[in-house]
């Protein structure tokens, strides 16, 4: 299904990235306030463009909070988000996307929510079709595209989901738990995708519960509690020896309070 010579350019970002290891996101006095409840306090965060970011934590810590707030889809109480040195706006998130949980998809058939994604961040057209095909086969779903997107199965949509989501080149791609519900084969499937999108430049950004997972994907680990950053670090430190008890106790599988 996911053939590792794919060429990488075909998901490659549309725009240059910082070179790797440069600072692609701070994140500074971050926070989020809804009903009179700070939920995100005073967060500071830097990702660098080159690792694979898993956030991780127990929940409601705040973790797909974060990650909305960091993409723009919701505005912060105070503090600010700046991406390659530039406030979140229209122009950034234009190189972003973000796959959900739950795949949001149009009630058109699998093809044509992956040319819809493309009309509205102005791919060329007539870069569109090839863009379609090579999206498709990567995600093994060529022989599915005239059939309707939401009566394929939950792996299916979320590969489809994300299919669409590289189909603009995004220089980063949020995922919040985008196998939560998904059988190991599809999770395999899901995780194979974002590897070749990794491969080819692509920031990734992923929110999980599942350990197994972060310890297959996390270049780096950014471990969260009650709307703090409580540890950021490396995958090999933080899965060899966390420095925070509570991450240690998340770790071991033990109630995090």
């Amino acid at each position: 299904m996911l053939d590792a010579a794919m060429p990488k350019s075909d998901f490659s970002a549309a725009n240059t990235p910082p070179p790797r290891r440069a600072s692609l996101l701070v994140a500074e006095g971050l926070c989020f306030e809804a009903n009179g409840h700070r939920l995100i306090a005073s967060l500071d965060l830097q990702l660098d463009q080159g690792s694979r970011s898993v956030i991780m934590g127990p929940n409601g810590a705040g973790k797909s909070l974060l990650l909305r707030l960091i993409h723009g889809l919701l505005k912060p109480s105070a503090g600010s988000v700046a991406w390659a040195g530039c406030d979140v706006g229209r122009a950034t998130k234009q190189r972003q996307a973000m796959v959900f949980q739950r795949p949001v998809l149009l009630r058109r058939s699998a093809a044509a929510n992956v040319r819809y994604a493309m009309a509205v961040h102005a791919v060329p057209r007539h870069e569109r079709e090839a863009r379609l095909q090579f999206v498709l086969q990567a995600a093994g779903l060529e022989h599915l595209a005239a059939k309707p997107a939401r009566v394929l199965s939950g792996g299916e949509q979320q590969r489809l989901a994300i299919a669409r989501a590289l189909s603009i080149r995004p220089q980063v791609l949020f995922l919040d738990e985008p196998t939560a519900s998904l059988d190991p084969a599809s999770t395999l499937a899901v995780e194979n995708l974002i590897q070749h999108a990794h491969a080819a430049g692509t920031k990734i950004v992923l929110v999980t519960h599942d350990i197994g997972q972060a310890k297959r994907i996390a270049d780096d680990v950014v471990f969260m509690y009650r709307g703090q950053v409580e540890e950021h670090s490396s995958a090999d430190k933080f899965f060899g020896n966390a420095r925070s008890a509570r991450a240690q106790a998340y770790l071991d599988g033990r109630i995090v309070l």
